[in-house]
């Protein structure tokens, strides 16, 4: 079982930064596929960034060099930094933790995105 807490969402000006943390409990977070997810009013939720146990990461077309996903194994912490923000970045966040068929979630975070 892990639980997943994030953190680190708010209100911030296009062309700003903010930096996610999802903190985790439980044992064997190392080996977990660690993901940032998001979902925007009336959307479907869609990934976001995702790194592996090994470190290989992958992002969405639109975030491409604009975030950057960490994950710090002995903190048992994944984080997003995020740069560069547009308003289309407005959504909850949420972190996932992945391994074979076991998926977790937190809760989300709100990142709102305006002048």
């Amino acid at each position: 079982q892990v639980q997943l807490v994030e953190s680190g969402g708010g209100l911030v000006q296009p062309g700003g930064s903010l930096r996610l943390s999802c903190a985790a409990s439980g044992s064997m977070f190392s080996i977990y596929t660690m993901g940032w997810y998001r979902q925007a009013p009336g959307k479907q939720r869609e990934l976001v960034a995702a790194i592996t146990s090994g470190g290989s990461t992958n992002y969405a077309d639109s975030v491409k060099g604009r975030f950057t996903i960490s994950r710090d194994n002995a903190k048992k912490t994944v984080y997003l930094q995020m740069n560069s923000l547009k308003s289309e970045d407005t959504a909850v966040y949420y972190c996932n933790a992945a391994w074979l068929t076991f998926a977790y979630w937190g809760q989300g975070t709100q990142v709102t995105v305006s002048s």
